[in-house]
């Protein structure tokens, strides 16, 4: 089975009850005060916390969070990229790298031994994703993840890991599944 990753991206304490959950990411525009008080919920209940967006890996070296999520989709140099992202957090923090969903890239980051490579899935993709996700696990011992970009996308077909919902997608999931019990 799959574990879950959910994306924060507004203050909401409510996720951080949810047994079903161990990793959250939370966006580094949130306010700091927000991120650390999470965080240090999330410590209290043996939860991951990880930081993406653009001051994620100063905003997590100077808080002593868990790691980072890098999105490198738009980078020219993701090996340097992530080196970068490697020296600010340090050897010791997860890092969770974010690609296009082409195996060349899969395979340039996953050089760099992140904790997981994770692949954005559209529901007009998701053929290709799955093929993706198959492929990658064939050759890679790195975990896979997938990227849910689209609401109520069929995610269970993955060869992943990891999925990475938005908090909402991941509220109306747990409903469907409590209310099919």
């Amino acid at each position: 089975m799959q574990k879950f990753i959910v994306k924060i991206e507004r203050e909401n304490f409510a996720l951080i009850q949810d047994a079903d959950v161990e990793c959250y990411i939370l966006s580094s525009t949130l306010p700091e005060t927000f991120v650390k008080e999470f965080a240090k919920e999330a410590s209290r209940k043996d939860k991951i916390v990880l930081l993406d967006g653009e001051n994620a890996p100063l905003l997590c070296k100077n808080l002593d969070l868990d790691g980072v999520v890098v999105d490198v989709s738009r980078s020219e140099k993701i090996k340097n990229e992530l080196k970068t992202v490697r020296g600010i957090i340090g050897k010791h923090k997860f890092l969770g790298v974010v690609c296009r969903n082409r195996r060349h890239e899969a395979m340039i980051a996953s050089e760099e031994e992140p904790d997981f490579v994770a692949f954005k899935a559209w529901k007009d993709g998701i053929e290709n994703i799955r093929e993706l996700t198959a492929w990658y696990n064939e050759l890679f011992l790195i975990q896979s993840a997938v990227y849910c970009m689209d609401e109520n996308m069929d995610f269970k077909d993955f060869e992943c890991d990891i999925v990475i919902l938005n908090e909402k997608d991941y509220t109306i999931l747990v409903a469907k599944n409590k209310s099919l019990d």
